[in-house]
């Protein structure tokens, strides 16, 4: 059977975005409901490139929730494995945009409906076709959707999918910022792939250079390591291959999801290069250098956008020369 299916488990919620950037939060005077979340923005990004992609996650039984089901419905996205709750309400992230384009977050969810989703909601059938299982650290805390995620990673091993794992650290969420280090840290080594920014990088491995921090990175079942590094580009490495990115020139107009359609279009790619849990470790530098290159022009398009679903160029409206 041929594989080729992402499965996602993590948060899907409201991002509001700013009617102005520049400024103070207090001075933004209006905000625009966009869907979001780390998981829910991968799968996206590989959905509308062609890919097959699901997400596992518990939404509000609210109108939020329902917004999110059908927008990710509406971009190829099967929501098939998504559960509804009366417990708590649908996450929302407030955002406020600097000058530059980048991001600060002001979080609702004490708790949101996410991080109550429990290891016996999940459904081991769904990861029978999987390519690849996805995750990131924002529901990683000390809530029932940590063990869900251990139960995930462990269902899709035993399928023969890849694991792949963003940080995507977003440190108001966490008041022990040790925890935070040391949670990333454990489920980086169930990970075959590992997708770090340069912002990340100290925070998690103790150094500044990537090529210092790789010795520390290569361990358990990590076989490939992305690095971003926003303007710069990026690079990507296994122990046998290293390339690099440079990263097109464009007027940035929001990062919103940039690094979720970097890891996102890059596991398609991967999957289309016919790159597997099997012969990871054996990807030339060709191959890699393909992957990485695809990335970085994917999201220079997405960044001249607002929004992150919305930003995301299809496989027809993004060629790569």
């Amino acid at each position: 059977m041929t594989k080729n299916k992402l499965v996602a488990l993590g948060e899907a919620l409201i991002d509001f975005i700013p009617n102005k950037s520049g400024c103070e939060f207090y001075e933004v005077t209006g905000f625009a409901p966009k869907v979001g979340g780390a998981p829910a923005n991968v799968c996206c990004a590989y959905s509308v490139l062609g890919g097959k992609a699901g997400i596992i996650t518990q939404l509000g039984n609210d109108p939020f929730g329902a917004r999110i089901l059908r927008e990710l419905e509406s971009y190829g996205v099967d929501t098939g494995e998504v559960a509804l709750t009366d417990k708590a309400n649908t996450a929302l992230a407030f955002v406020s945009l600097g000058s530059d384009g980048n991001r600060t977050f002001s979080f609702y969810r004490k708790p949101s409906a996410d991080m109550l989703y429990t290891p016996e909601q999940l459904n081991k059938a769904y990861f029978s076709d999987a390519y690849v299982f996805h995750f990131c650290s924002v529901d990683l805390g000390d809530f029932p959707m940590r063990e869900a995620h251990r139960k995930a990673i462990e269902y899709a091993k035993e399928s023969g999918a890849m694991v792949s794992f963003d940080p995507n650290l977003r440190f108001p969420l966490w008041q022990d910022k040790a925890l935070l280090k040391s949670t990333v840290n454990e489920f980086i080594d169930y990970a075959d792939i590992v997708k770090i920014s340069d912002e990340e990088l100290e925070f998690i491995t103790g150094e500044k250079d990537i090529h210092k921090a790789l010795d520390v990175l290569f361990r358990g079942s990590v076989k490939m390591i992305v690095y971003t590094c926003g303007p710069e580009g990026a690079y990507a490495f296994t122990k046998n291959a290293k390339v690099y990115s440079k990263a097109p020139k464009v007027e940035v107009a929001d990062t919103t999801g940039a690094g979720d359609g970097f890891i996102g279009s890059f596991l398609y790619k991967l999957n289309q290069s016919g790159i597997t849990a099997e012969n990871i470790s054996e990807t030339d530098s060709e191959t890699l250098q393909s992957c990485v290159d695809f990335s970085t022009a994917f999201c220079a398009v997405s960044v001249t956008k607002q929004g992150a679903m919305s930003s995301y160029p299809t496989a027809d409206e993004f060629k790569l020369s």
